[in-house]
């Protein structure tokens, strides 16, 4: 990696402002149901405050607009982070302004300040260039740590480091960018890529840009349809992107030239409608009735899929096999989350719903990496370059 990363610079006695992805899903109450996000950022914050560092700490939360909703509030994110760190999180009520520069300016060597959320202003999400600018004010050292916000051009993933002396790269922003460029660069072979997820137009360019890299693909999830019906399939009610039909036969073709394996399930589970009490059974790709919807891989597709991935030394998964949130249609996911797991490979996660899928399968411990960040994952995977890594400050030398 050519960018420079919080161990390239001094903190002690350094206000650093730290981006974070603290975006976690809380009840109407406040309380978090889930702090993974929150735990993965730890290390960097930990490395900060035994630095010395005067550490001021920024996410967003949710989607409030550009206005203040304390629906939206991170203060319950700042009680929890003080029980992860065993010590006090100073609040914050506000993110610029001469209150926040008095708060920040009163921290002491390893104190820590977290901020309110910053989609409470417009110019967060619209890279405002005096927002950017406040938001840097007094600041030394400009640390992203927040892999899920990395492919948005915001004012502090991307505006803020125009104003500070130095930015540079948390150690989870440091992980997610080292695994993907290893993947996309140099795979230990074979290397397998499977994908998921409703619409094949979300990955289009992860295929496109994958399909030259890798030995063998695995198509499931809702996206599959589109794929069987570009092979004349009749695929009932499922889902189906008409638009997309003939970029599947593109790929398709391409795979072949290429001596690209494509997977294709062979069996699915299908539903009279799409309900967890539905009617369902099991039937070929070939005899899916008409008027039912195909909601999960069958057991015969997870058995294929467990041959295909006998050997594979890299496994990058990015979607689910079906419509695992309801029981009846999580088998297939769940299949093949132990089977990742039991593979003698480097594997890569990618995905929120997909990292969720792993973990309710158990097997998230199992995992060589599970990213934090979905929209910015699968932009890396496409080989698009991200603004949040854009802007760090380039290594000398």
């Amino acid at each position: 990696m050519n960018k420079m990363t919080i161990e390239d610079v001094e903190l002690k006695g350094k206000r650093v402002f730290m981006r974070v992805d603290f975006n976690v899903p809380m009840d109407d109450d406040g309380n978090i149901s889930d702090d993974r996000r929150m735990r993965a950022t730890l290390p960097s914050i930990n490395y900060a405050i035994d630095h010395g560092a005067r550490l001021v700490l920024a996410s967003h939360l949710g989607r409030p607009k550009g206005e203040v909703n304390p629906k939206y509030s991170l203060a319950p994110v700042g009680k929890r982070l003080g029980r992860l760190l065993n010590r006090e999180v100073r609040f914050c009520p506000d993110c610029i302004g001469a209150q926040t520069r008095s708060m920040v300016d009163s921290l002491g060597d390893g104190g820590v300040l977290l901020m309110e959320n910053l989609r409470f202003y417009s110019g967060e999400e619209a890279n405002d260039e005096a927002f950017s600018r406040e938001l840097a004010e007094g600041i030394d050292v400009y640390v992203n740590n927040a892999f899920g916000t990395a492919h948005r051009a915001h004012a502090s993933t991307f505006g803020i480091t125009r104003f500070v002396p130095v930015s540079v790269a948390g150690f989870l922003m440091k992980r997610e960018i080292e695994y993907f460029e290893k993947v996309t660069t140099a795979p230990a072979r074979p290397f397998v890529a499977i994908l998921g997820g409703s619409k094949v137009s979300g990955k289009l360019g992860v295929i496109q840009n994958l399909i030259d890299r890798v030995d063998k693909i695995i198509i499931g999830g809702g996206m599959m349809f589109t794929f069987l019906k570009a092979m004349r399939h009749e695929v009932g009610q499922s889902l189906v992107e008409g638009e997309m039909i003939q970029f599947a036969l593109d790929m398709l073709k391409r795979a072949r030239e290429k001596a690209v394996r494509f997977y294709l399930p062979v069996d699915v589970v299908v539903a009279d409608r799409i309900d967890a009490g539905a009617n369902t059974k099991i039937v070929t790709v070939q005899e899916i009735p008409e008027g039912w919807f195909g909601l999960d891989i069958g057991p015969a597709s997870s058995k294929l899929f467990e041959l295909a991935l006998q050997g594979a030394k890299t496994i990058v998964w990015n979607g689910p096999m079906g419509m695992y949130e309801l029981d009846p249609f999580s088998r297939g996911t769940t299949a093949l989350a132990h089977t990742v797991a039991g593979c003698y490979a480097t594997t890569i996660i990618g995905g929120g719903d997909t990292a969720d899928a792993v973990n309710r399968a158990g097997e998230a411990d199992n995992m060589t990496f599970i990213s934090t960040g979905g929209g910015a994952s699968l932009k890396l995977l496409e080989g698009k370059n991200l603004p949040g890594i854009e802007g760090l400050t380039d290594k000398h030398g």
